[in-house]
C-alpha cells in the first residue's frame, strides 16, 4: 500500500449492517448473493494506480478481525444478541469474494460473491478506500482537508447562529467520506456544536460512535427488502415490503424499528405498512423522491389507521443538506416527529465534486433482484427483462388488491 491503512477495524462500517446481519445471521444465512460497484460521476476516472491501491486497500481490510473489546460493544446494545456477537467472534472477510479489475468505463469494476453473511459486510468499508484512495490520489489532500475545514466551521457557526433549524439529525456519510480523519473531525465538531435548533444525535458510523462517545444510528437498508423478498423465488415480489418487515419483527419486535420505503415504491408498501406493522415500527425512512409529497402521505396513512402521527418519526435521508432539512423541518415538525440522516454533505463537503459512487445487490440465490424506488435511475439490475417482470407485478397488485 501506498496510503496508509484505511479501514483500521471491523466496526467501521454502517450501524444497519449490524442490525440486517443479524437477522441474516439467524434467518437467511444460507442465502448467497452477488454485489456490483458503479460510479454514477460520468467524468470521474480510476487510474491503474488507484486501482491497484484499492485492491491493496481490501487485502489489508480482509486480515482484519473484531477484538474483544469491539465485541464487548456490539454486545452492550440492547437489540444486538449473543448469539450473534459469537457469530462476529469468528467472522473475517474474504478476499477470495472479491474480483476487482479495470474493466469499466471509469477504470474500476468491483464486484463481490458469496454467503450474503459476507458480502453484505463488504459493501461500506469498500466504498468507504474507494472514495478515499481517490480523493487522495487525484487531488492536493492537504489543500482538498482545508477546504473541507473551512466548509465545515462555516456548516457550526449557522448552526450555533440558528441559521439552520432541523432537530435531531445524524451523520451517515462513511460510504461517500473524504477521509477517515475529515468524517472524525465532523463527528466530533457537531458533538461540540451549540445549537439551539439542532441536536447532534449520532453517527452511522459504529467505530466512530465507540470511540466519540455518540449514539450509533441505523436500521435497514434496500438489500433487506430485495433479498428477502425477491431472493426466493417462491415469493411475489410486489409482496417483499411483507416479508422483509414480517422477518424483521420476528427478530426484533418493537424494537429498532425504523422502516425503509421506497424498495418497490412507497405506493406498493402501503398496502403492507397496515395496522400492525405501522404500530411495531416507531418510524419510516425516505430515501427518494419528492420529501413533501412522502411525508403528507405517510402523515395521511397513518390517520386512516387510527394512529396519532405524532407519535410517530419520518427520517429523512436522501441527498440533504442543511438548508434543504431546515425546509422538511419547518413543514413537518408541528404534524409529526422528525429526524434527519445526512451524510455527504457532512462527510465530503469540499471545493471538488464528491463522487457518487454506490455498491449495489444485483443478484441473490441465482436470481435478479432490484428496486424500484421513487426517483427513476436510482435502480441498478443487469437484466431488464426481470425489472419489467418485477414493474409489472407491482401493477397488477396496485390494479387489483383494494
Amino acid at each position: 500500500m501506498k496510503l496508509h491503512r484505511i479501514i483500521t477495524s471491523l466496526l467501521e462500517t454502517d450501524l444497519y449492517k449490524f442490525s440486517m446481519g443479524q437477522c441474516i445471521y439467524h434467518q437467511f444465512s444460507d442465502y448467497k448473493t452477488t454485489w456490483t460497484f458503479k460510479c454514477r460521476n460520468t467524468e470521474a476516472h480510476f487510474t491503474a494506480e488507484m486501482v491497484e491501491e484499492i485492491t491493496e486497500q481490501i487485502k489489508a481490510y480482509c486480515e482484519l478481525r473484531f477484538t474483544e473489546d469491539e465485541l464487548a460493544y456490539l454486545d452492550g446494545i440492547k437489540w444486538i444478541k449473543g448469539s450473534y456477537v459469537d457469530f462476529l467472534r469468528l467472522w473475517q472477510p474474504r478476499f477470495a469474494d472479491f474480483h476487482i479489475s479495470t474493466d469499466a468505463d471509469c477504470g474500476l469494476a468491483i464486484e463481490t460473491t458469496g454467503t450474503w453473511l459476507n458480502t453484505s459486510m463488504y459493501e461500506i468499508p469498500t466504498l468507504a478506500i474507494v472514495n478515499e484512495v481517490y480523493f487522495r490520489m487525484k487531488y492536493d489532500y492537504k489543500d482538498l482537508f482545508e477546504s473541507y475545514k473551512d466548509h465545515l466551521n462555516d456548516k457550526i457557526a449557522k448552526l450555533e447562529s440558528g441559521a439552520y433549524e432541523l432537530g435531531p439529525y445524524s451523520e451517515f456519510g462513511l460510504r461517500r467520506r473524504l477521509s477517515a480523519e475529515a468524517q472524525e473531525l465532523a463527528v466530533l465538531s457537531l458533538k461540540a456544536c451549540k445549537a439551539e435548533d439542532a441536536k447532534f444525535v449520532g453517527t452511522s458510523n459504529v467505530y466512530l460512535a465507540k470511540k466519540c462517545g455518540v449514539t450509533p444510528v441505523g436500521t435497514m437498508a434496500h438489500e433487506w427488502i430485495m433479498c428477502t423478498g425477491q431472493g426466493n423465488l417462491k415469493h411475489n415480489p410486489a409482496y417483499s415490503n411483507w416479508y422483509a418487515l414480517n422477518a424483521w419483527v420476528k427478530e426484533y419486535g418493537v424494537l429498532n424499528g425504523t422502516a425503509l420505503t421506497d424498495t418497490i415504491t412507497t405506493d406498493c408498501f402501503l398496502k403492507d405498512f397496515q395496522l400492525t406493522f405501522a404500530t411495531l415500527f416507531s418510524g419510516v425512512r425516505h430515501d427518494s423522491g419528492d420529501p413533501y409529497e412522502w411525508g403528507e402521505k405517510m402523515i395521511n396513512h397513518y390517520k386512516s389507521l387510527g394512529l396519532d402521527p405524532k407519535t410517530k418519526t419520518l427520517l429523512f435521508s436522501d441527498s440533504l443538506d442543511f438548508e434543504r432539512a431546515t425546509g422538511i423541518y419547518r413543514y413537518f415538525k408541528d404534524k409529526i416527529k422528525v429526524a434527519f440522516g445526512i451524510g455527504t454533505y457532512i462527510a465530503n463537503d469540499t471545493k471538488e465534486t464528491p463522487l457518487n459512487i454506490v455498491m449495489k445487490i444485483t443478484k441473490c440465490n441465482g436470481s435478479d433482484v432490484a428496486k424500484i424506488s421513487d426517483t427513476p435511475g436510482k435502480g441498478m439490475c443487469k437484466n431488464e427483462a426481470y425489472v419489467d417482470y418485477l414493474i409489472r407485478c407491482i401493477d397488477w397488485r396496485m390494479e387489483h388488491e383494494k
